[in-house]
């Protein structure tokens, strides 16, 4: 099994935890679960693999789709157990989205694309997985909270992976190094408080 399958397989399934953790937050039934859980997990992988022309991966796998469920599963049984779920969003979605950002800009470059479409994968498959679940539950996404790091993680990261694979490091150091940076500026936003500066809007002039 290739690094690249194993970062999907991985981001697959951290993000359809917060998919269904999302769900308990909103107190679904258990098909509510998989589904939250299926469009977080599935959201970005599919859109990168439709936008590249390949076969999206759980059509490709569909061992893909048993992962999502049986997160959905765990969480509809577990959810309750935890003192903080949206925390427990939050820091897992962190981990997915480093996988993700790794797994999407590995397999452009890969392909063989260009540096614009590499980077443009990177995020796609990182961030419309979480955009699509926050849409679909009603809640402000997490990629337009007001300044916060999350597309910027995954740009940065992709960027990284880039510039690794030009100076020579192997698609496994590479990897690692996107997954590094994307989790590492996104841990810096939660708990540092890292922020983008925001449009404020002047008053009109007298």
């Amino acid at each position: 099994m290739s690094l690249l399958v194993l970062l999907d397989y991985a981001a697959v399934l951290v993000f359809a935890l917060t998919g269904a953790l999302v769900a308990s937050r909103a107190q679904l039934d258990i098909v509510g679960f998989a589904f939250l859980a299926g469009l977080t997990g599935l959201g970005g992988g599919t859109l990168r693999d439709t936008l590249l022309n390949r076969t999206p991966i759980w059509i490709a796998d569909q061992t893909y789709l048993a992962v999502v469920t049986g997160a959905a599963v765990l969480v509809f049984f577990t959810a309750h157990l935890l003192e903080s779920r949206m925390r427990a969003i939050l820091w897992l979605d962190a981990l997915a989205l480093g996988g993700a950002v790794a797994a999407g800009a590995g397999v452009a470059q890969g392909l063989g694309q260009p540096v614009g479409v590499v980077l443009v994968m990177g995020i796609a498959t990182g961030c419309a997985g979480g955009l699509a679940r926050d849409v679909v539950a009603n809640e402000l996404p997490l990629v337009l909270k007001q300044g916060e790091l999350y597309v910027t993680c995954a740009l940065a990261g992709s960027l990284a992976g880039v510039l690794a694979t030009r100076a020579g490091a192997s698609p496994a150091l590479s990897a690692g190094l996107v997954a590094l940076v994307t989790i590492g500026l996104r841990a810096g936003s939660l708990t540092l408080g890292w922020r983008l500066p925001v449009y404020r809007p002047r008053p009109p002039r007298q």
